[in-house]
């Protein structure tokens, strides 16, 4: 029996040891959790940094939005009546109908260039005081039975003018650069230095050294004297002449 009783107090002293550590470790967990603000970081950092991505993409997406929408530019149309009249005027969709273009009148036909956006168009011309459309040229029929001429500006039918004013630009960005080499320039006259003058006047060539005119030939007086040769005086002048030649 003394032997029971003291197995049963210990077997209770342990079980109350478990719940006390038990206790002890269940109760200190969410006190530290609660405690302290980097655990709890811990679990939600997940949730704080999801709203702080949404508000960034928020406000980068409108710059996306805005970089995306490029202002269309406008396109030299032609419009040309072929027709008889003195008088022309075009007036379109393009322009809510509210006014009239003049055409210019040219050796055969009437032209007008207006600079119209990328899309489809509905124009009709005004000859001589009355509406009409051109019959050689594309139509349509709106609903209330009125048919107007329609024009599709498309962007690629002004690739080539593009293409050809991108060239133009950088001609005349080459053009700007001047063909004369670096360095300053002024309007001074050019001084030789000491040493490029000559000290001394440059030597005479050899083969001017031996001059044949004016010398006796050697040949007999008597034949010298029939067959005189015509001496031709060899003044200074001449070699001087001579000698600036040579240079």
């Amino acid at each position: 029996m003394g032997n029971t009783s003291s197995e049963r107090a210990g077997m209770g002293q342990e079980k109350a040891h478990r719940r006390d550590s038990r206790g002890t470790k269940e109760g200190d967990r969410p006190k530290i959790l609660m405690d302290s603000p980097e655990d709890a970081d811990i679990f939600h950092g997940e949730d704080i940094k999801a709203p702080l991505e949404k508000e960034e993409f928020i406000e980068w997406r409108p710059d996306l939005e805005t970089s995306e929408k490029v202002p269309a530019l406008d396109r030299p149309t032609v419009f040309r009546w072929t027709g008889a009249g003195k008088e022309v005027y075009i007036s379109g969709s393009f322009n809510n109908w509210t006014n009239k273009i003049p055409l210019i009148r040219s050796q055969n036909n009437f032209v007008a260039i207006v600079d119209l956006p990328e899309g489809e168009h509905q124009y009709k011309f005004f000859v001589d005081g009355q509406w009409t459309h051109d019959p050689t040229e594309p139509v349509v029929t709106n609903q209330l039975g009125t048919v107007n001429n329609i024009i599709q500006v498309k962007k690629t039918d002004f690739e080539v003018f593009d293409a050809l004013m991108v060239d133009s630009q950088k001609c005349s960005d080459m053009s700007d650069l001047s063909s004369s080499p670096p360095g300053p320039y002024h309007q001074d006259a050019y001084v030789p230095k000491q040493e490029e003058k000559f000290k001394s006047p440059p030597i005479l060539p050899p083969h001017l050294l031996q001059v044949i005119l004016n010398k006796d030939t050697g040949i007999s007086v008597s034949i010298y004297k029939r067959h005189r040769i015509c001496v031709v005086n060899m003044t200074g002048l001449i070699i001087m002449l001579s000698f600036y030649e040579m240079i």
